[in-house]
């Protein structure tokens, strides 16, 4: 089971058909997360010591989720959830009430088609290989997308058969409450008539499991609209991602494989950006590598290592992380953890996720530490 904590905080939207009448439930859920953050060289080369705000394992949210049982295999489901920063009490997500999730789906046999605002398919395709998760330091330090990717607008299918999932996305307009989905994006509303491909969004999974191992492959591509933007988040300003045709593009292949209480997983992620001015097209690739050991029934150690190039942005970083996580009960857990991120010369990578205000001076080398304790109901 704690293999899987981060598909746990993602939601679990992927419901089991074939319920009986009895099993038609509406579920109330979530977690809080937070603890105390040391950052070096923030916003300069002092330290920073803060309580962040976006997250520490996994982001804070709570939730409600339902299923209704229509019979022959097939049901209803649903789900609506909201982020919230625990060290203030704010909606996250740009303010949204229901910022992580609001989509309502039919399951049948043959999987779950849903509607909505929801996970994509880069989501679901790192669930697994990358066990860190949205963690503070994690190789969403260098993306933010790929903590939770997810888009407004979108009609999602998602099927398994004989170990073999298959799932898609379409979004008509991938940002329609103008608060921007990651930062330092800018917003991209979309859904205008006369303009099928401004700010829509597709992404497609191809994914294998087994009892030990699993393999997934996965391509995103985000269309650009007015005020739209795209950031390296390595220092170097965003670019503008305004034309209609100009396309935001992650892609990764990755794979996972347990041996009794290890687990191991790594893979590529590739970004590609190309705009209406060839000079503003850039691409970066990631390598990551990592493992998680159950050493005691109530003790498990992670552990990450990172590797970004841009080479047209001569932008490159290494990180490498560690994390412990002692189980007080099975909702309850604290945690203590660090990163350290190596910038080159002209690179300001940032270790930290937690909130803004942690972007080192070019060059700069950084480190995190974070003790945090979560609960779950």
């Amino acid at each position: 089971m704690k293999f899987h904590v981060y598909r746990g905080a993602l939601g679990v939207t992927l419901l089991a058909s074939g319920y009986a009448h009895a099993a038609d439930y509406v579920n109330l859920y979530g977690i809080i997360d937070t603890g105390i953050e040391y950052v070096s060289h923030a916003s300069g080369n002092s330290g920073l010591v803060r309580m962040p705000n976006l997250t520490g394992e996994v982001p804070s949210r709570w939730g409600i989720r339902g299923n209704e049982e229509l019979g022959a295999g097939f049901s209803t489901v649903f789900t609506l959830e909201s982020g919230f920063n625990s060290n203030n009490g704010s909606l996250g997500q740009g303010g949204r009430l229901f910022g992580r999730q609001a989509f309502v789906g039919l399951q049948t046999p043959y999987g779950l088609l849903s509607f909505g605002r929801q996970y994509n398919m880069t989501t679901w395709a790192l669930a697994d290989a990358n066990v860190l998760g949205p963690n503070i330091y994690s190789i969403s330090s260098v993306d933010p997308y790929l903590a939770v990717a997810r888009s407004d607008n979108a009609i999602a299918y998602k099927g398994t058969f004989r170990g073999l999932t298959f799932g898609a996305t379409y979004s008509f307009g991938r940002d329609s409450a103008g608060t921007g989905n990651t930062p330092a994006q800018g917003t991209c509303v979309g859904s205008a008539a006369g303009h099928m491909s401004r700010c829509s969004q597709w992404t497609t999974m191809l994914k294998y499991d087994s009892a030990n191992y699993g393999l997934a492959a996965a391509y995103d591509v985000q269309h650009g609209g007015p005020n739209a933007a795209v950031s390296f988040f390595n220092g170097v300003p965003p670019t503008p991602l305004a034309g209609d045709m100009d396309k935001d593009v992650h892609a990764t292949i990755n794979g996972y494989a347990i041996w009794g209480s290890l687990k191991i997983g790594g893979g590529w992620i590739g970004r590609y950006v190309t705009t209406e001015a060839p000079s503003a097209e850039v691409r970066y690739n990631m390598f990551f590598a990592n493992a998680s050991y159950q050493i005691t029934p109530a003790f498990m150690l992670d552990g990450q290592l990172v590797r970004m190039l841009n080479s047209q942005q001569d932008t490159r970083a290494i990180m490498a992380i560690v994390r412990g996580t002692y189980s007080l009960s099975k909702r309850t857990a604290v945690y203590l953890q660090s990163g350290y991120l190596a910038n080159s010369a002209k690179a300001s990578y940032t270790v930290s996720v937690g909130g803004g205000g942690t972007t080192p001076p070019q060059g700069a080398n950084q480190l995190g530490v974070m003790a945090g304790v979560r609960t779950a109901f």
